[in-house]
């Protein structure tokens, strides 16, 4: 029968695959995250996209009317601070809103957990938003999973692989888990939706396998055709630092460390009540790698690039999934057509907008090793997609909305360059942004060389830009 879905996290990993797949099968789904425009832009049949910022949810309310189940995907991993603190404020601020507006059932999505005196923040956390969530008095399914294959953890273990000549995880390594396959996960958070529970229920969900994370990356190297070393070395997880693991994945830092925080005791499911209340044939670890794989040659065949046939051509398997980014967003009066009117400005009288000097000596660094740039944009006012402004090649037009470019110049990576506007009501906001996944260790390092400057320039663009616009405002 189909449902009415709230499903909050929607933008995540596992939240656009799980709108995907409740779409598909009919159900009504509103799909709430605090950006949802990669959603918006699938066209997903039954999906409402809706922006909400469960710190301060004045909307959440409204969303909770007449829905029968509520997909809690939510987590502050990403945060840095105190995540746990505000972990837990969020999930008070959704329990506050269901108390006002109940729904049927809860399906959260959570970790396995360790002994309490051995738990980690992020372990602490996700027990914290269970309680806080059942405190509701609301009928709840908490699915626990360990390593879900493609999810961040599986991404940091994947970038160790590709990036690091030798690999020396801590000891951690020997821990032992239950990897489970982005699928199977699927199919149990799916079909809970015919099996709601009666009050806090609590089930664990585990693949085919008892692997060790050791384990883990041999079969990895293995299915990849990556062969490394590995050394195992004693020192305690609490010592890897937010810098070293900015190095060696693409995975926001504080995401990764917080999860390799996790690491350090076996997190094994016992899944016996759940697979008998769901029978599915589980995919065995090499399998679901095989698929993740897979699926990642398709990343950048998406929206964010346009669908751009030279991006797709482009990408390379050891790119990093998650992007490295680096920008700035500024508030202005300038109306939305004189902000796209300038945007469009790129490459000509203004050159960038700022530190034009910069991006000359950026160019000249290509010519030192043999790589010449083209020049020029352009006659036309208003660039299209296909249009190229000096080495970049225009890839999305949204008039009024975003502007993106194909990064051209030689580099150990695949990035783009996006000029986003938004009608905020009594303002408009810009923001100009890089994209970067990193081709390997050097792709990394080059993108740790270039932040300073790439901070320091897009503030100045977006500043200079909207001083421009805001000039044309006054003038209309």
């Amino acid at each position: 029968m189909s449902q009415r879905i709230l499903v909050l996290g929607a933008s995540g990993y596992i939240g656009q695959h799980l709108t995907r797949a409740l779409s598909e099968r009919g159900h009504q789904v509103l799909a709430a995250a605090r950006s949802v425009e990669r959603l918006q832009k699938q066209n997903l049949p039954n999906v409402s996209c809706h922006v909400v910022d469960l710190n301060w949810p004045k909307n959440l309310p409204a969303l909770l009317e007449g829905i029968d189940t509520l997909y809690y995907l939510v987590h502050s991993m990403g945060e840095g601070g105190d995540f746990i603190a505000h972990e837990r404020q969020v999930a008070m601020n959704v329990r506050d809103a269901l108390l006002e507006t109940p729904v049927n059932h809860i399906i959260f999505l959570s970790s396995l957990q360790a002994p309490e005196s051995e738990q980690s923040d992020h372990l602490r956390a996700r027990q914290l938003t269970a309680e806080t969530l059942a405190s509701a008095n609301i009928p709840l399914t908490e699915l626990r999973a360990g390593i879900i294959v493609g999810s961040a953890a599986f991404e940091v273990m994947r970038d160790m692989v590709y990036n690091l000549p030798i690999l020396t995880p801590p000891r951690w390594v020997r821990s032992r888990t239950t990897p489970i396959a982005l699928e199977n996960l699927l199919h149990y958070l799916v079909e809970l939706l015919n099996h709601p529970a009666q009050g806090h229920r609590v089930l664990e969900a585990a693949g085919p396998e008892v692997l060790s994370y050791q384990e883990q990356f041999e079969h990895f190297m293995r299915v990849s055709g990556r062969h490394r070393l590995l050394i195992p070395i004693p020192f305690p997880t609490r010592w890897i630092s937010v810098w070293f693991l900015n190095v060696i994945t693409s995975v926001p830092p504080t995401t990764a460390k917080a999860l390799i925080q996790g690491l350090k005791h076996d997190l094994l499911a016992d899944d016996r009540e759940l697979r008998a209340l769901i029978p599915q044939d589980l995919i065995r670890f090499d399998d679901a790698v095989r698929r993740t794989l897979k699926e990642e040659e398709k990343l950048v065949n998406s929206s964010d690039w346009g669908y751009d046939a030279q991006a797709f051509a482009r990408w390379r398997p050891e790119y990093g999934y998650f992007a490295k980014q680096a920008g700035f967003t500024f508030k202005t009066e300038a109306s939305l057509p004189a902000l796209w009117e300038v945007v469009n400005e790129i490459g000509g009288k203004e050159g960038y907008f700022f530190g034009n000097i910069l991006w000359q000596t950026r160019g000249m660094m290509d010519l030192l090793v043999g790589h010449k740039l083209a020049k020029g944009r352009p006659s036309h006012p208003m660039l299209e997609v296909g249009d190229t402004v000096d080495s970049w090649k225009v890839i999305i037009v949204e008039p009024e909305k975003q502007l993106a470019m194909l990064f051209g110049m030689k580099a150990p990576g695949l990035g783009r360059l996006c000029f986003t506007m938004k009608d905020k009501g009594d303002h408009r906001e810009l923001d100009v942004r890089a994209w970067w996944h990193p081709h390997g260790m050097p792709g990394l390092f080059y993108w740790l060389l270039m932040i300073p400057a790439h901070l320091f320039i897009f503030r100045g663009m977006t500043k200079r830009i909207a001083q421009l616009a805001e000039k044309k405002t006054l003038r209309v």
